[in-house]
């Protein structure tokens, strides 16, 4: 059973869903699930497990909370509602975007496609490393693998409407967890260390989302997130798109953009590093979203 309405106001050219179907790219996605058009999931609100269904409604989004996991008032609402506004990205105005759309022809046809697609976030920052370093040098649908056997043995079980759903493990308890305990999940050495180190970073509020707002650009954040051991330029770009919402961040050497690219642009082989540069320049400001877009090329 579901109870307590809550809608979340989208923008005139939001698209739940597009937003969906992304979302729905893997069977072995764990921390939601999908029925009928609704995408459930347990968050952590104050310390509570929270329960909800997210749909499509005439005024944007329609969240549900399943009976028994509401957060408690309106600030805990508010809490779900800012999750979800982030999740989706709703708070970004793209008519620039479809503008340059609409002249790009790159872009043309992916953007007319998939108009009111937004780029779906992980508002969580260990999360989005996690997930970060587990995508480094594989395919996207062992990622997946890993994460479920991640999430399975450190995350926390929530139980509601006679289903399992999911939180994601915080940082706090992979600080403390011996690499080995990573190892047996079938994650590389050095990605369970990667993963270890950050856990410790973020635990002891040394890497924090404000912190890193707070350098004001996506190039200063950039050197600062490549500092850190396991990160590279592909991983601190996915992490300014996924997390931070840059909507300029562009991980170049990223194998599925090349593979995208290559279909729109009609070559017959992937492009070389300094082509893929060469087709965003146009794109300057805005090329987390081109990247976005062309990745629904695969899908």
């Amino acid at each position: 059973m579901r109870d307590e309405l809550l809608v979340i106001p989208a923008p005139e050219d939001f698209i739940f869903d597009e937003c969906l179907a992304y979302l729905m790219r893997s069977a072995d996605e764990c921390m939601f699930r999908i029925n009928d058009g609704t995408v459930t999931r347990a968050l952590d609100v104050d310390g509570e497990p929270v329960v909800f269904g997210m749909s499509g409604h005439p005024d944007g989004i329609a969240v549900e909370f399943l009976e028994g996991f509401a957060p408690g008032g309106l600030e805990g609402c508010d809490k779900v509602s800012g999750f979800v506004r982030d999740w989706l990205d709703l708070d970004r105005d793209l008519r620039p975007f479809y503008e340059l759309g609409e002249s790009d022809p790159l872009l043309h046809d992916v953007v007319q496609k998939h108009r009111g697609l937004r780029v779906v976030g992980i508002p969580d920052l260990f999360e989005t490393f996690v997930w970060a370093i587990l995508g480094q040098q594989i395919t996207v649908a062992f990622a997946y693998v890993l994460k479920k056997r991640f999430v399975e043995t450190f995350g926390t079980a929530v139980e509601a409407g006679g289903r399992k759903y999911w939180i994601f493990p915080d940082a706090q308890k992979i600080a403390g967890t011996d690499p080995d305990a990573l190892r047996e999940l079938k994650i590389t050495g050095r990605k369970s260390e990667y993963i270890i180190g950050i856990a410790r970073m973020i635990a002891d509020g040394e890497l924090t989302k404000e912190r890193l707002f707070e350098l004001g650009n996506d190039k200063l954040i950039q050197k600062e997130l490549t500092a850190i051991r396991g990160i590279g330029p592909w991983t601190a770009n996915y992490v300014l798109m996924r997390c931070l919402r840059s909507p300029d961040a562009y991980p170049a050497a990223d194998v599925g953009l090349h593979n995208a690219l290559k279909h729109a642009a009609g070559l017959d082989r992937k492009p070389n590093l300094q082509e893929v540069e060469a087709f965003a320049a146009p794109w300057a400001g805005w090329r987390a979203y081109a990247t976005f877009y062309l990745w629904r090329l695969l899908h």
